[in-house]
């Protein structure tokens, strides 16, 4: 890769116009970084699962949802930076882009050295949370245990990929985030399955993968940085940003545990209906995932335009931004919607053989198929709020969107069983993109007047 040329973001943009290539030019290329997770997780799964051990992958699957949930504290690292420097591109001050994306980094180093010492006493409580058996226990401890070293190199790309973003610079988002999980698959097959080392391998695999590609993308962005513009010491260390970005953390945390929290109980409530329901609610959830990961695209772009339009002081753009990632969300959206309704039953058949199953999510697919529609804007909107930093509302919007789903979630599904629980998640969807919808202009008033 060459050195990044910021020369073009640094510039200010006074009324920057909005276009449906800016928006694919943003999106596109992170739903096809989103996409290589998945299959990264596939990789993974089938490399431990050529040891023909239950235990293994059981373990594997623990212990990757213990990171998770982990990093989720973490979220803020990529999209605050995300929009804090987009509002810098937005002003043309390259000077605070530099900040902005330094005060991660320390974040990023700090974040993961304390989680170093204390990964061994997350691992303990996760275990005895999950409450696995000892052979589980003992898979999930070796994987945890390893993958933790990745921590501090974790946080560092989630920095990376929001300055990446923040600049509009997608392509190299998309190439820093292949190189990562590119990294990653061929040293899993190569650790785990080629030297035997198991789930042990896997974890390693993710150790380096994190790791050569944060010490190669820092020293990539550095030697592309003016130095001319290159921010003080004070400038860098400046309280107020420091608290902003902190603050902000809050705030996305707080949501993201919220969010966790939703599809934990729609679980749950759908345990209650055996374990065929609880199958059937898990393979229809696929199609809602799916959804999300171009969805999650045109959210990025409405990131990066938001924050550029914020920062420029212009409404013009931001409206223009917020119009357009809303369109292309909702006509993909609308298609994925289709696609299920005519072949949902295809997927259903590939994705289960047991005939019980299958006709129980044959019973629900319209409403799975909804899902895509029912979120367009929570994604979204949570990208143009993440832009304009306006975490405050996005986290109100989140907590009251989650009590009215448990609401709707323990008063329908008595009476109206799964279906009351697959009307309640898409309400939940709704409304989250609805609320922020409604403070979207009186928002956008205190800005541009």
């Amino acid at each position: 890769m060459s050195a990044p040329d910021t020369t073009a973001t640094a510039q200010a943009t006074p009324g920057f116009e909005v276009t449906n290539r800016m928006v694919f030019a943003i999106a596109v290329p992170m739903t096809l970084a989103y996409l290589t997770t998945p299959l990264l997780g596939i990789v993974d799964t089938a490399v431990v699962g050529q040891f023909g051990d239950a235990a293994l992958i059981g373990g594997l699957a623990i212990g990757a949802i213990l990171f998770d949930i982990v990093f989720v504290t973490f979220n803020f690292l990529r999209m605050g930076t995300t929009g804090f420097v987009a509002q810098a591109v937005g002003r043309g001050d390259e000077t605070e882009q530099q900040a902005v994306f330094w005060r991660a980094i320390l974040i990023a180093l700090a974040g993961g050295l304390i989680l170093l010492p204390l990964s061994p006493l997350i691992r303990e409580i996760g275990i005895a949370i999950m409450a696995p058996g000892d052979a589980v226990a003992e898979a999930t401890r070796t994987y945890v245990t390893i993958r933790f070293l990745a921590a501090p190199f974790t946080l560092i790309n989630y920095a990376i990929l929001g300055l990446l973003l923040g600049q509009a610079r997608a392509i190299a988002a998309l190439i820093v985030q292949s190189f990562i999980n590119g990294i990653n698959i061929v040293l899993s097959i190569a650790l785990g399955l080629w030297l035997q080392w198991q789930v042990a391998g896997v974890a390693w695999a993710t150790v380096f993968g994190e790791g050569i590609v944060a010490i190669g993308a820092l020293i990539w962005l550095w030697r592309g940085f003016n130095t001319d513009k290159a921010p003080s010491r004070g400038r860098i260390f400046d309280r107020p940003a420091f608290v902003a970005l902190i603050a902000l953390n809050r705030d996305i945390m707080i949501r993201s545990f919220a969010l966790l929290a939703a599809f934990a109980l729609f679980t749950r409530l759908g345990a209650q209906f055996g374990a065929v329901t609880l199958a059937a609610n898990a393979i229809l959830m696929n199609f809602f995932f799916i959804a999300g990961y171009y969805l999650d695209g045109f959210a990025v772009a409405a990131e990066q335009l938001v924050g550029r339009a914020i920062g420029a002081r212009h409404g013009r753009p931001f409206w223009r931004a917020v119009k357009l990632t809303a369109l292309w969300g909702f006509v993909l959206a609308g298609f994925t919607t289709v696609v299920v309704l005519v072949a949902g039953n295809w997927f259903i058949d590939i994705m289960t053989t047991a005939e019980g199953v299958r006709a129980e999510a044959r019973v629900f697919l319209a409403w799975a198929a909804f899902t895509a529609v029912a979120g367009v804007l929570a994604f979204q909107m949570d990208g143009v709020y993440i832009g304009a930093t306006w975490s405050v509302d996005m986290r109100n919007m989140m907590l009251l969107s989650l009590a009215v789903f448990i609401a709707a979630g323990y008063g329908l599904t008595p009476v109206f069983g799964n279906h009351g629980l697959w009307f309640a998640l898409n309400l939940f969807l709704g409304l989250r993109g609805l609320s922020l919808l409604a403070l979207l202009p009186s928002r956008a008033r205190r800005v541009f007047g």
